[in-house]
């Protein structure tokens, strides 16, 4: 080439091929290299890889965890899923009267799972179940022969109305547990079969009481095994 040596013109030819290759090289750097830490820093932050320490914002204290069961209300949960699944009620309603029960045979002192048990034999837990005779309610509570203890509550038109009704009836039952000092004559009275010689009623009432009692004691054994 015009008097060049060849070798020196392959020299100069690879070194402007080098000279190239490092600029466009530079040029990639300059783009990439400064976005990469901000990029990693960033992934990092807001979230972390499976297995690496969270950021300040994530090792915040966790939520308390929920309060742990009490005996009774264990219990009452028993009972409320029994009355729901066996009567065919929703679970809320089953829960509401539970809670009524247990209220009023403290209030009352009357075993709340008798006054379930009336109430199963009575309405199977229809809170607008009403008899030919007219007794209304969860309890079948028939206004005329206890408007004084309603009059309490508001009145006869409070009657149907689920707290009052379980709260009236449960004090009726106290009633003519002292009256008869005996819980089988007492619901004889209640259902106005004093005179039916078999006390069938009664009987009704104790055997669905009977299985609230084995719900009771197993929520209590639970409760002993988990101290």
């Amino acid at each position: 080439m015009n008097g060049t040596p060849l070798y020196l013109a392959r020299a100069y030819a690879a070194l402007k091929s080098l000279f190239a290759l490092l600029g466009i090289a530079a040029l990639g750097a300059f783009f990439v290299l400064p976005l990469q830490p901000e990029a990693w820093v960033s992934v990092a932050t807001l979230a972390p890889f499976a297995g690496e320490p969270a950021g300040p914002a994530a090792t915040e204290a966790p939520l308390a965890a929920p309060a742990a069961e009490s005996p009774a209300e264990r219990e009452q949960r028993a009972v409320s899923e029994y009355i729901a699944k066996r009567y065919r009620i929703a679970d809320a309603a089953a829960t509401h009267f539970v809670s009524i029960a247990y209220r009023a045979g403290a209030e009352h002192r009357v075993d709340p799972l008798l006054v379930l048990a009336v109430m199963a034999i009575e309405s199977r837990y229809n809170p607008v179940a009403e008899s030919f005779m007219g007794a209304k309610g969860l309890m079948q509570v028939i206004p005329k022969y206890h408007l004084e203890k309603l009059t309490d509550h508001g009145g006869e038109h409070a009657v149907l109305d689920p707290e009052v009704n379980i709260q009236v009836g449960a004090q009726i039952l106290r009633e003519y547990q002292r009256r008869f000092g005996d819980t089988e004559t007492a619901l004889q009275m209640y259902a106005g079969a004093l005179d039916e010689p078999t006390s069938q009623y009664a009987t009704k009432v104790f055997a669905e009481k009977a299985r609230l009692d084995a719900l009771r004691f197993k929520a209590r054994k639970q409760t002993a095994q988990s101290v």
